[in-house]
C-alpha cells in the first residue's frame, strides 16, 4: 500500500522521485532512537548535518495491520471502511516525497508548508480514486470529513496547535477553490492546479493556498 500511494501521488502531480518511501520504513524501536515522539502512528524523522538530509518513515504496526487486508484491492473500497487509517499512512507518505522532492530542487521546507500540502494530498488521493459517477457529493463528504470533522490532541503546544489549525485553514480554502473543476468534471483543469500549487515554494504556495476566490 506504500508503493501505491506513492506511484500515486508522483501521478498526479506529474513527478518521479527515486527514494522509495518503503525502504525507508522503521519499526516503533528504531524511530524511537531516531527521536519519534510517539505521539502519531506516522511520522517522517528527518536528520540535516553536512549538507546531507537522512530520511526514515516510522507507520505504527496496528496501521499497517489494519490496512493489509486491502493491499492488492481497489482503494476506493478501502475508503469505505479505513478512510482514516488510509488518510494516516497517505500523510506519513505526502511528507516523505514532498521533502525528497524539494531537497533535490535544493529547497527547504517549512513544517507548515509540509502539513498544508499534506492535506491536500489526502484529499486529492481520496478524490481521484473515485472520480466518476458521484465525485461530486464524494467531494464535498470528503471537505467535511478531512476539514471540518477534526479535532487535535491535548498535548500538542501552542505553537504545534496553530501550525494544524493553520495547515487545516489553507489546504480547505485551496480544495474548497478546485471544487468547481470537480463538478465540471474538469480533471485535467484539476490535476493542472494541483502541479502548478505543488511546485510553489515555502511562502508563495502558502498565499496561493490562502487566497479567496
Amino acid at each position: 500500500m506504500i508503493g501505491r500511494v506513492q506511484e500515486h501521488l508522483e501521478a498526479i502531480y506529474g513527478i518521479t522521485c527515486a527514494a522509495r518511501a518503503e525502504g525507508f520504513v522503521v519499526d516503533t524501536e528504531a524511530a524511537a532512537q531516531l527521536g519519534a515522539t510517539g505521539r502519531c502512528e506516522e511520522e517522517l524523522l528527518i536528520y540535516e548535518g553536512d549538507g546531507e538530509l537522512e530520511l526514515a518513515l516510522y507507520l505504527a504496526p496496528a496501521l499497517l495491520l489494519r490496512l493489509k487486508p486491502y493491499e492488492s484491492g481497489p482503494v476506493a473500497s478501502l475508503l469505505d471502511q479505513e478512510l482514516d487509517g488510509f488518510c494516516q499512512l497517505a500523510e506519513g507518505v505526502s511528507h516523505f516525497v514532498y521533502v525528497t522532492h524539494t531537497a533535490v530542487h535544493g529547497r527547504t521546507v517549512s513544517l507548515l508548508e509540509l502539513e498544508a500540502q499534506a492535506e491536500v494530498d489526502k484529499f486529492a488521493l481520496c478524490l481521484l480514486h473515485r472520480w466518476g459517477d458521484g465525485v461530486g457529493a464524494w467531494a464535498e463528504e470528503l471537505l467535511r470529513r478531512l476539514f471540518d470533522r477534526v479535532s487535535y490532541r491535548q498535548k500538542l503546544s501552542e505553537a504545534e496547535r496553530w501550525r494544524y489549525e493553520e495547515a487545516n485553514r489553507l489546504s480547505r480554502n485551496f480544495c474548497s477553490r478546485l471544487m468547481g473543476h470537480v463538478m465540471g468534471r474538469r480533471l485535467e483543469r484539476l490535476l493542472t492546479d494541483l502541479r502548478y500549487a505543488y511546485r510553489l515554494g515555502a511562502e508563495a504556495k502558502l498565499r496561493h493556498f490562502g487566497q479567496v476566490s
